[in-house]
This record gives structure tokens, sequence and C-alpha cells, in this order.
């Protein structure tokens, strides 16, 4: 079975954990990272960081690519940094997208999500998306302002949780929230959490350990499973 089709069958599984397609050098899962001005530093260098040191410790069975939302460009962050991004987002060439938060999100002028959040041609094609949609922090707001998180469990940063509840998501008070082809984090720093949890749902248990020996940085808060 194709992953693709894999991550689609099992999120619909009723009360399944979604484990994942057994991911391996030669079928690679693919791996997405969103990058847009206004983007959280942490956001998203901690999955970056945590996914890339699983796939070269897992011989190349996950890869990670940074990508923006339309041609390649060089995207300026949330603090400063500048990041040359080579590749834009095809949702043809990998199985998971990550959308990191960033920018003021009571700000819907400034650059960062609140830009994508109104990007109406962008949020068209998430939700056409065969993916399995990762959000970090308020990049949680941008799939909800795509439609994908209603009806379904999410959690976001302490600040835009009532707006996420207000798009039709039940929110869960947990620092990960795994809904099967959907799966979000809360704060900044939960970035790291949730791409741990990415890895063990998809290289196991042992993998993620030996990544979080080598960080020497132990996992926080709750993953909560539908």
């Amino acid at each position: 079975m194709e992953r693709r089709t894999f991550l689609h069958a099992s999120a619909l599984s009723a009360g399944a954990l979604a484990a994942g397609a057994p991911a391996s050098a030669s079928s690679p899962l693919r791996v997405q990272v969103l990058m847009f001005d206004g983007v959280e530093e942490q956001d998203w260098a901690a999955p970056a960081e945590v996914l890339g040191m699983a796939g070269a410790m897992s011989n190349g069975a996950l890869t990670t690519t940074l990508v923006t939302t339309g041609r390649p460009a060089t995207v300026t962050c949330n603090f400063g940094a500048r990041v040359e991004v080579t590749q834009g987002w095809s949702p043809h060439e990998a199985e998971v997208l990550v959308v990191p938060g960033g920018g003021r999100y009571t700000d819907p002028t400034g650059p960062g999500v609140r830009r994508l959040m109104a990007d109406q041609q962008f949020l068209r094609r998430l939700a056409a998306a065969d993916v399995l949609r990762v959000g970090i922090c308020t990049g949680v707001m941008v799939l909800a302002a795509a439609g994908v998180a209603r009806g379904r469990n999410a959690t976001t940063h302490s600040r835009a949780k009532a707006d996420l509840a207000a798009r039709g998501a039940t929110v869960i008070n947990a620092r990960v929230v795994d809904d099967g082809d959907l799966v979000t984090g809360g704060g900044v720093t939960s970035g790291l959490d949730v791409a741990l949890w990415l890895v063990e749902r998809f290289l196991g248990a042992r993998t993620a350990q030996q990544v979080e020996t080598i960080m020497e940085y132990e996992r926080r808060g709750t993953v909560w499973r539908a």
C-alpha cells in the first residue's frame, strides 16, 4: 500500500493510533517544513533539527525539506534571520507538511501567519492537499483558516486557543495532539515534542529516544491521541 493511502486510511480508522507507514531508506517518509516571512525561528528550526537528525540516524528513512508557499525565495524570520529556501511547496512531493507559527498574531497586517490566513489561494491548496498536516504554535491557525481543523481535536498557542475553538475545533489542553492525519502542537517550544512524536510514530520509540539523547532534551507534556 502506498504511504499516502496508508496515512489517509489509518486516520479514518475509528480509534486507531494511525501509527504511520513503515518508512525505509528505499521508501522514505518525505516531510516539508513551510517557510514564510515572519516565521518563528524556533517553530521551524526545532522540527527541522529533530527530523533531520532522525533521518540521518535511520539511513535516510525520513527526509526533510524547507519549502516556501510558492517560488523559491529568501525568507526573513520573526527575529531577523534570513534563510534561503530553494524549493516551493508541492503536496505531491511529500507525505507530511509542517506549518510553523510566527509573526504577531494580533497584527493582521504584519508578516507571519496572519498573511497566510488571508491568502485564499494558498488556503484552498492547503485544504485540498492529501498530506498529513502538522501545525506548530499559531501555525495551527493557518490550518484552521483552511477549514481542516473544523470538527477535529487540536491545540495551539495559549493565546490563540479561543480563536481555534471559534473556528470549530475541539481544543485539547495538551502539548501535542494527534488526531490521525492532523497533528498539532502548543506554544513555541512544542515543535520539539511534535517532531519527536512524529519520529516515534513513523520510525519507532527507539529512534525517538536516541534523538532525545543526542539533543540532550527530554520530551515535555502529554501526547493526546484520538
